[in-house]
This record gives structure tokens, C-alpha cells and sequence, in this order.
């Protein structure tokens, strides 16, 4: 007995449109196209052997770029926060010890960004339990649920998000917490701590669909916690409750406080009244008007914490705090798209540094609305200000303090000019006394919450 079978083509085109297949005679066009091209072939020859980069930089633009400032804060060395991404958590650190520094007379000084990021963790590790049983009642494959469960316990985070750690945990100088292995290197640490996450999160809804009761919920919850706690401790050491402290000035004089806690530092030694900060942001899109309130769905870390509140105001506004804020003498905490129009070893950013569709002769420009709307632009790092070029008033360069090491700009200090400014940075963390009234007066108002994943919800 014999038997035949039949294999079926089936042949695929995009949901309602018409097919387009890339025939033989379609590709043979192409790479006939490219290859009577003469300005592609070399380009070609160039990209292939020296890199994007070097080919596109608009040199004219790059030795325009003077790295001198009118007004200028830093005089002591950057920090790195090699593979990991806790640049939110180091920005905010480095404004803090701006004061720390004078207050204990050293030029030389880093709070711990391993104990800032043990507590965010772990406090994020409990904000997602809590998620996970307020959307129990929808299906797994619901688009929240999914983002929430693809999302879990990342690095990135937000100013509010770095506050609520600090004003909780408080801080501690580095000495007393120092960096380790994984907090340099999170990718391990974080895909333990995704997989505990998932499985808790599997489990708490089975308990949720059994009807089990709230005692047994918080028993499951409670317990995954204590596994978070256990595996943090692992990979970044135990935190201190308390510390012996005592340091000599650069003067030479010895200083003793004797034992502290890690909230009694943070009282004593972080300067600036962190609560009285608001995060400015520039969000494009008309839909969202400049003088309203944003927040995110689902965005934070710890549980009866502050949420993330944005203020919407024109970039000028932006601006404008941020030059007064470096000229009366204090850096500025800022989020920006930092990959764009770079020159990474130069410590270079400008508008036009990169002349990318001359190099392709394509167009890939859009402007910051639609880089925003399509997915081509978001807030990607955090960093901060540390000095500005100020001429009649008006701003034309930046310095910037990144968390890279020494080895990009001038010993990891940038110069951004101000039109980079314009397109790529989203958010500056302002004092309230320094708004406009009319600003001022909208942090009174109900923010519009956007979705989980809008893109204003990146996290630095």
C-alpha cells in the first residue's frame, strides 16, 4: 500500500496590503542600483573599514565645539557605573555629594550606588507583587500584564523613584557599601531576579484563581521577598543598618561621628531638600499640553511611596531653570536620548554632529514629536549638568557630568551644545520655588496618567 502526501505553500503579505515580494529580479535590481552608484561604493569602502562614525562626523561641527564654560561647578573626578544601568541612581548621588563634599571637607567623595540599588530592588521586587495581584483578574497574555511581566526589575529608573529610595533607606559613603562584582555587571543578578519574579507571579494567581485567602497571598508574597532580600545580599553584600564613620579633610584635620545610621547620613550630609524637587519634561505631542501634569500607570518602586509626576513645560522653560539653577551654584539632575548625535570618545553632542542621511542618501530625520510617536526617540540615560556657556543671557553650551569613567570627553566630563538640548533632552529635576507661577499652581492638579507604556514611562 502505498501513500502520497502533499506539502502547501503558503505565501504571507502584511495585513491589508496588497503582496509585495522581493523577487530575483527585484534584488538583482538593487545590488545592480548600488553597484553603478559610485558615491555608495565608496562610501561602502569607507564604512566597512573606518566605521560609521568617522564617516558621518560633520568636522566642521566637532572643532566648532569649544568645551570651555562661563559657568562651571566641577572640579573632582566622574564616577563609573560600568555594565549596569543605575545611571538615574549615580546622577542623583553625584548632585548630592555637590554639597556632601563641602560639608565634610574632602574634594573626593561618592555615596554608595550599591546600597541606593540594593533598596530599589528590593523595593521594586515587592511594587511588582503588588502589581501582579491587582491585575490577577485579567488573562496572562493581556497586553499590561505582559509588558509588566517583560519589564520586571530592571535597572533604569526615574528622579522620584531615586527619592523614595533615598528618603526611606537613606545613604551611606561608599566605603561602607562598595561596589561588587554584580553591581557592575547586573545581567546575572537581574535574570535571577526575573525568574523569581515570573514564577511568583505565576503562582500568586493560581492562589488568586483557588480563592485562596489573603493571609496565604501575603504568606506567598512575604516569601518571595525573603528570596529577593537572600539573593541581593548575595550578589551585593549585606547593607549596613549602621556604620562607624570618620574621615580626615583635605586639610588634614580628623573628623569622627562615631556609629550613624544610614537616614541619619542622609540627614546630616545630603544638602539639598530633595522633596522640593519636580521633574520638568519636555513631551511633544500636542495631546499632552505644556503646563499640565503627567504621570505613568504602574511606574515606581516602592509601595506607598511617591509616584513619578512629570511636569509638561516648554523646553525654553527647561532651560532657562536649569542655566539659573548652574549660575546660583548648584549642578541639575537631567534625562536625555543619549545615544544621538554623539561623538563618545570625543564627549561631543550637537544637533548636527553626525551626518547620517549623507552618508546613506536616505532620509532618517524626523522631528522630536515624531521621533517620540514612533518609537525613534525616549528618555535613555541620565546625567548631570555641572556647567553652562552663558552669552547675553542665553545659553549655547553644557557641561555634563556622565557616569561612563574617564575615558570619553575630558576625563568623562561632555560638552553638549545647546541645540542637542532642543532635540534630545526630556526632563531636567528643578526646584518648585524656581517655577513660574502658573506652573507651580498645575503641580495642585490631578496629573493625566498615561499607559504603562508610553514613552514618556522610559526609564534612564
Amino acid at each position: 500500500m502505498t501513500s502520497t502526501s502533499s506539502v502547501v505553500h503558503v505565501t504571507s503579505a502584511p495585513a491589508g496590503s496588497p503582496a509585495a515580494e522581493l523577487t530575483p529580479g527585484v534584488l538583482r535590481g538593487l545590488a545592480a542600483a548600488f553597484t553603478a552608484d559610485p558615491t555608495a561604493v565608496r562610501t561602502q569602502n569607507a564604512v566597512t573599514r573606518a566605521g560609521l562614525e568617522l564617516v558621518a562626523v560633520n568636522h566642521a561641527r566637532q572643532v566648532s565645539l569649544s568645551t570651555t564654560m562661563s559657568h562651571r561647578l566641577d572640579d573632582w573626578g566622574v564616577a563609573n557605573q560600568k555594565k549596569s544601568g543605575r545611571c538615574w541612581l549615580f546622577a542623583a548621588l553625584n548632585l548630592f555629594r555637590f554639597g556632601a563634599r563641602a560639608e565634610l571637607g574632602v574634594k573626593q567623595f561618592e555615596f554608595s550606588q550599591s546600597h541606593a540599588m540594593f533598596w530599589d530592588k528590593l523595593e521594586r521586587v515587592n511594587y511588582f507583587l503588588a502589581d501582579m495581584v491587582a491585575t490577577a483578574d485579567r488573562p496572562v497574555d493581556d497586553r499590561l500584564v505582559s509588558f509588566l511581566l517583560a519589564e520586571v526589575v530592571g535597572d533604569g529608573g526615574q528622579w522620584n523613584m531615586a527619592t523614595n529610595v533615598f528618603l526611606k533607606h537613606g545613604v551611606v559613603p561608599k566605603e561602607a557599601m562598595p561596589e561588587t562584582e554584580s553591581s557592575g555587571n547586573t545581567a546575572v543578578l537581574n535574570r535571577s531576579l526575573r525568574s523569581l519574579l515570573r514564577r511568583a507571579a505565576r503562582t500568586l494567581r493560581e492562589l488568586l484563581a483557588d480563592g485562596a485567602t489573603p493571609a496565604a497571598v501575603d504568606a506567598a508574597r512575604a516569601q518571595v521577598v525573603t528570596d529577593a532580600y537572600r539573593i541581593l545580599a548575595i550578589h551585593l553584600g549585606t547593607p549596613p543598618s549602621s556604620f562607624d564613620w570618620q574621615w580626615r579633610d583635605d586639610a588634614g584635620e580628623f573628623h569622627r561621628d562615631g556609629e550613624i545610621t544610614p537616614q541619619e547620613f542622609f540627614a546630616k550630609y545630603v544638602t539639598i531638600p530633595v522633596s522640593e524637587y519636580v521633574c520638568l519634561v519636555d513631551d511633544p505631542r500636542p495631546e499632552h499640553p505644556k503646563g499640565a501634569t503627567l504621570t505613568i500607570e504602574h511606574l515606581g518602586n516602592v509601595v506607598g511611596g511617591d509616584r513619578v509626576l512629570y511636569l509638561n513645560a516648554e523646553i525654553s522653560v527647561m532651560k532657562r531653570l536649569a542655566m539659573e539653577a548652574i549660575v546660583g551654584g548648584e549642578p541639575v539632575w537631567f534625562g536625555c536620548d543619549v545615544s544621538q548625535q554623539m561623538l563618545r570618545k570625543e564627549g561631543l553632542w550637537a544637533a548636527d554632529l553626525l551626518d547620517l542621511d549623507g552618508v546613506y542618501g536616505a532620509e532618517l530625520s524626523m522631528d522630536k514629536e515624531d521621533r517620540v510617536r514612533f518609537g525613534e526617540s525616549l528618555m535613555t540615560h541620565a546625567m548631570l549638568l555641572t556647567g553652562v556657556d552663558v552669552v547675553d543671557g542665553i545659553p549655547r553650551r553644557w557641561r555634563v557630568e556622565n557616569s561612563w569613567g574617564e575615558e570619553g570627553g575630558e576625563k568623562g566630563f561632555y560638552t553638549m551644545e545647546d541645540s542637542w538640548f532642543d532635540e534630545y533632552v526630556f526632563e531636567v529635576a528643578v526646584r518648585t520655588s524656581a517655577l513660574p507661577d502658573a506652573y507651580r499652581a498645575a503641580l495642585a492638579v490631578e496629573p493625566l496618567a498615561l499607559a504603562a507604556w508610553d514613552p514618556m514611562g522610559a526609564l534612564a
